[in-house]
């Protein structure tokens, strides 16, 4: 119950593993495994599930299989339970959505379909937790070997090849009959030594062995024994009677024209209501850290131990917790999205534009999940069978503002652009965070579009998708992810942002003695000259600063990005956040806070007063937008850049990611200054 879930497909694109008490005899660990239709894998998440059902899989050795089996859809769905049964595993059958089935008029007789399978059948309904009680007993009559493996075959496997199936059992003889034939067609992909592949790709050759024709005659034998089970255990009515609900949304939210409206709108609606809602709990955390801070300067001695607490310490939680409404609000709508079935929709209405620039409708899903995350999103990509769409859909993921990106967002539009209305409802941040997002999709379309004329590939695409049926949403679900993603943030990202705040302490408040000891000579004399004259004391800081290891280094690279409108103390926040992007805000927070005098100003505020050598606003629109351009674009996370080498098992391609990503970025931040000064 702590997974990830969602009504549409692809969310699990790996083994996930939890425990749970079947009994008071016994406990079971359960592994989840990738959805799939049938054993014949196309997609890398299915292979996940074929290795492990085929024995292939070292880490997964399975004692029971639950196939979990969608009741209003049961003659689809039956053909990957009956290729599990004549694999001679010990099968449950669990039926969902039977309640959905009844509402289409289908009735199941469970015992009948229990006599026609040969394997225990329950009918459960996860939403209500009802029939998980009856599931738990079944898995232990099972485990008791009080239902027996089916002796026979749902079909005649040895019909299909019977003198290679027999030379294959010869050399396995563990094997079942059915599982010879997934070992003669896919046993290149096993974990087999050499002689023993050598000696089944020779039975291959002895008996000119057809994978396609093997395939497609088992498929028609399948269905046509499924059809007699279905005509004696399920009662059907005329599919032209009836119309769900879904059919009658669908023809609105999948319209030609208005679908694609509808969608726009959802988006800004999705948009406004992060700044709008998040507006006033945002307000009130970062004006009690203020408060705290101004207390804590007060409170305690002017020693470097204080200093660590107030400038490196409380610092770096304000620039985590601060953004916790945002992350909270944002991942809440998108799991009602999910959860209603709206989100499978969006892929088939983006599947035409998509196909133009060389993806198809399911790289639509990495893309929405890469809004929240590019690890999952990128890995959620095997769901993609063609590899040339799938590596596309890897390359340009990353270009979709993240959540990573919200914090940077939020701050900058908070200081740059005003907090005014259109027509009363439309707030001017609320549209420019919704431009931002739009801007990293357009970018990764526009790049899909090139990349794949250098792609090659001729393995041929298709779409097929199953639409799910419109639920209302599961509200446990929507608040346990608010909850999980609010502590994935302040545990994980949180973490990354307090060392990273922590180290550039101690950068910030030390540098080379010879330049510290002068620095410190010359505040003395001016302040013996001008005991009450408090800007000594402020370019003091500043100088101390400025010549501390983080000035250094920050005055080394501000060359290269001052054309941008970027000075050296935001470029030493481009460095510290390639951790994590949201380090940003947490590195603002830190240098502001060691180089300003002021005690208890918000960060906006400090940002706001910071200026350039010369007196000149530091942080204008124009810089403003360039910084919020130059972080759309640019690739700054190593653990992206990690696991698309991971996916793509070599390090071109990350390479690649990195070098035409900032590229972006440093010439459309440099087009938006230029434009904007």
């Amino acid at each position: 119950m702590n997974q990830k879930v969602g009504n549409f497909p692809g969310v699990t694109v790996d083994k996930k593993t939890g425990f749970t008490s079947i009994s008071e005899k016994f406990s079971a660990r359960i592994i989840d495994l990738p959805g799939t239709y049938s054993l014949y894998p196309k997609r890398m998440d299915e292979w996940v599930s074929y290795r492990v059902l085929l024995n292939q899989d070292k880490d997964v050795k399975a004692d029971i299989y639950v196939v979990v089996v969608d009741a209003s859809n049961l003659k689809r769905n039956l053909l990957f339970c009956t290729q599990i049964i004549d694999l001679k595993k010990p099968v449950v059958l669990a039926l969902t959505m039977e309640d959905l089935a009844k509402k289409k008029g289908i009735q199941i007789n469970i015992a009948e379909l229990e006599r026609e399978l040969g394997v225990p059948v329950v009918s459960i309904n996860p939403r209500k937790q009802k029939g998980i009680a009856q599931l738990k007993k079944a898995i232990e009559h099972t485990a008791a070997n009080l239902y027996k493996i089916p002796a026979r075959d749902f079909i005649l496997n040895k019909d299909l090849a019977f003198a290679p199936i027999e030379e294959v059992q010869g050399l396995m003889p563990e094997i079942s009959d059915y599982s010879a034939i997934h070992f003669l067609i896919n046993h290149e992909h096993f974990s087999l030594n050499n002689q023993m592949q050598d000696e089944i790709e020779n039975i291959e050759r002895r008996h000119n062995f057809n994978h396609t024709k093997t395939q497609a005659t088992e498929i028609l034998q399948r269905y046509s024994r499924i059809k007699h089970v279905m005509q004696v255990a399920v009662s059907e009515p005329d599919p032209l009677q009836r119309t769900l609900i879904t059919d009658k949304l669908d023809n609105i939210l999948l319209h030609r024209r208005w679908g694609y409206l509808i969608l726009l709108g959802v988006l800004f609606f999705l948009f406004q209501s992060v700044f709008l809602l998040a507006q006033y709990p945002m307000d009130w955390i970062e004006q009690g850290f203020s408060v705290t801070s101004a207390w804590l300067s007060s409170a305690l001695p002017q020693v470097w131990w204080s200093d660590l607490l107030i400038n490196g310490v409380i610092a770096g939680l304000s620039g985590i917790a601060i953004f916790i409404p945002q992350i909270i609000i944002l991942f809440g709508l998108i799991t009602l999205i999910e959860d209603t079935g709206y989100m499978a929709r969006i892929s088939f209405l983006s599947d035409r534009l998509m196909r133009s620039v060389g993806l198809n409708g399911k790289s639509v899903m990495p893309l929405i999940s890469g809004f929240a995350c590019a690890v999952p999103a990128i890995m959620s990509a095997r769901s993609i069978e063609n590899q040339k769409e799938r590596l596309l859909t890897i390359l340009i993921t990353p270009l979709m503002s993240c959540s990573a990106r919200l914090p940077v967002y939020a701050i900058l539009i908070g200081l740059v652009i005003p907090n005014v209305f259109y027509l009363g409802i439309l707030s001017l941040q609320g549209l420019v965070m919704m431009g931002l997002y739009l801007m990293g999709l357009v970018m990764a379309l526009i790049v899909s579009y090139i990349a794949k004329w250098f792609i090659r590939s001729n393995e041929k695409s298709f779409f097929i998708l199953e639409l799910p049926t419109y639920r209302s949403p599961r509200w446990n679900n929507i608040v346990q992810t608010m909850v999980q993603k609010a502590r994935v943030f302040v545990t994980e990202a949180g973490k990354i942002i307090m060392i990273i705040s922590l180290i550039l302490w101690i950068l910030s408040s030390y540098g080379p003695p010879s330049r510290m000891e002068d620095i410190e000579s010359k505040y003395q004399v001016a302040k013996a000259a001008q005991p009450d004259n408090e800007d000594v004391d402020g370019d003091f800081a500043t100088a101390k600063l400025e010549n501390s290891y983080a000035g250094i280094l920050g005055r080394s690279i501000e060359p290269a990005i001052k054309p941008l409108g970027f000075d050296w103390r935001i470029g030493i926040a481009l460095i510290t956040s390639f951790a994590a992007r949201e380090v940003f805000v947490g590195t603002m927070a830190t240098l502001y806070s060691v180089g300003e005098d002021e005690e208890g100003l918000r960060l906006r505020d400090k940002m706001r007063a910071a200026t350039w050598p010369g007196g000149a606003p530091l942080f204008t629109l124009a810089a403003g937008l360039s910084l919020m351009v130059f972080y759309v674009f640019a690739m700054q996370c190593m653990s992206t850049l990690a696991i698309t080498k991971r996916e793509t098992r070599t390090w071109k391609w990350p390479i690649i990611q990195f070098v035409y990503m900032t590229g972006i970025a440093y010439i459309m931040s440099f087009i938006v200054y230029q434009i904007a000064i």
